[in-house]
């Protein structure tokens, strides 16, 4: 693959992939304002299934798939040869190990410095004795996606909710916002999700599902704080599952 754009195999399993999926979930995608397609977005949506990336993404045109990246945990993608196939082949996902430190940009001084906590897990387990190889900074790994001018799907709970409510922010989409001021912030409400795969669940029940793109809201600035910024991004996937944008 170069620039991003998608072998020959991988585009065949892909436009399979998005047959099953619209199959599965009668996913029906809904824009409530225009988004700029010259400019690289940081999707950020709730998230109760493991289907929800796949969902995100098969909503997107074909040819704005192979420049959008799932973040995920490297863990779950990397148990068998078809899940490490998908992910980087077909997703080309950035993949987070579990005991990644969750810090802010090295240039930015301690006193700022966050979590980013991608599931529940990693922000049980801060595991600092784990092994060098897995110390990688997660937002250094996402920003190196910004920085070639592609896209992000990220998931700002940190871990798979109920599906009935949205869970507090984790701090990344916060950081990520606060480094790259041009780049738009697309809420996305995704609704029935956690009915076709449930948490803790194997089967996939197909159920209607929908997915809310809402308007891209402004990035963080100097006057605002962490702890605003991230309700104001939550408030704004709130307005989209409440009908009221």
């Amino acid at each position: 693959m170069k620039n991003g754009r998608l072998s020959f195999d991988a585009k065949i399993v892909s436009s399979i992939l998005v047959s099953i999926c619209r199959f599965l979930t009668g996913i029906r995608a809904k824009q409530t304002s225009p988004i700029a397609d010259n400019t690289p977005c940081i999707y950020y949506a709730n998230h109760s299934s493991h289907l929800d990336g796949l969902v995100i993404w098969s909503c997107l045109a074909p040819d704005i798939r192979p420049y959008v990246h799932p973040v995920a945990a490297e863990d779950y993608w990397n148990k068998n040869r078809l899940r490490r196939y998908l992910s980087r082949r077909i997703f080309r996902a950035v993949l987070i190990p579990r005991h990644a430190t969750r810090m802010a940009f090295s240039e930015y001084p301690p006193e700022s410095q966050g979590q980013v906590e991608l599931t529940k897990e990693s922000s049980t387990n801060n595991d600092l004795s784990a092994p060098t190889q897995n110390k990688v900074n997660a937002l250094e790994l996402m920003q190196k996606i910004l920085d070639k001018g592609e896209s992000l799907i990220i998931f700002p709970e940190g871990t798979r909710g109920n599906g009935e409510s949205i869970q507090d922010f984790k701090a990344g989409l916060w950081h990520l916002s606060r480094k790259n001021p041009n780049v738009q912030l697309v809420p996305i409400y995704l609704e029935n999700l956690n009915r076709v795969l449930p948490k803790g669940s194997r089967l996939v029940v197909p159920v209607i599902c929908s997915a809310l793109f809402g308007a891209p809201i402004e990035s963080t600035t100097e006057e605002e704080s962490k702890q605003e910024f991230l309700i104001r991004a939550k408030i704004a996937l709130e307005e989209l599952h409440n009908g009221t944008y």
